[in-house]
């Protein structure tokens, strides 16, 4: 299964080209959930932004256990288990993306690729990173990223690295956006993870 979160002020349906040019030959079943907030400036939201790093915890905490219980039954419906499901996303979909890839309270995951995010720093959420040694990490961010500075990227980069995590990470000269070229690599990335090579 691949979980393709979108970012802020987005909905499910703008990462939905992502799921043909990831998986052009369909055999993965694609789910895009929907941020539950309605923030300014519209669009969906996964939590209110303060401070980049930092999501506010009032709307995080309640967005991950909510999302959590989403992922669990949408993949105990199509009978997946969580070895076999890789995590996406864009901006703050990469931050829940790493939230529940790396929460110490979830299972661990296939994968995680975060495109333009950071690993979310919460009062009351914890990483569980000494139980993700070996787990694939794909990162990507823009080096001119005005939103989540590429800065970001590579303190995550940094901090899986150091946890053991297989980290493969790309920068583009770009703002913050995603580039199809990094995307056109992760093809056969995403297929060695699932065949768990």
């Amino acid at each position: 299964m691949l979980v393709l979160t979108h970012g802020r002020g987005a909905d499910e349906h703008d990462l939905l080209p992502l799921a043909d040019i990831l998986d052009p030959g369909r055999r993965l079943v694609a789910v895009l959930p929907r941020g539950p907030l309605r923030l300014p400036p519209g669009g969906a939201h996964w939590y209110a932004v303060h401070e980049i790093g930092s999501p506010d915890p009032a709307t995080f905490l309640p967005t991950f256990a909510a999302f959590s219980g989403w992922l669990d039954a949408t993949a105990e419906a199509h009978g997946v288990t969580p070895d076999r499901t890789v995590l996406a996303g864009f901006s703050q979909g990469a931050v829940m993306s790493y939230a529940l890839g790396l929460a110490a309270s979830r299972p661990r995951p296939a994968g995680i690729l975060a495109l333009s995010g950071f690993v979310p720093t919460v009062p009351g959420f914890e990483l569980g990173l000494e139980q993700r040694a070996g787990l694939p990490v794909a990162i990507g961010h823009g080096t001119h990223d005005p939103v989540i500075g590429v800065e970001w990227g590579r303190r995550a980069r940094a901090l899986l690295e150091g946890a053991g995590a297989d980290v493969r990470y790309r920068e583009s000269p770009m703002a913050h956006s995603i580039d199809p070229a990094y995307l056109s690599e992760l093809v056969g990335w995403l297929e060695d993870v699932l065949a768990g090579r």
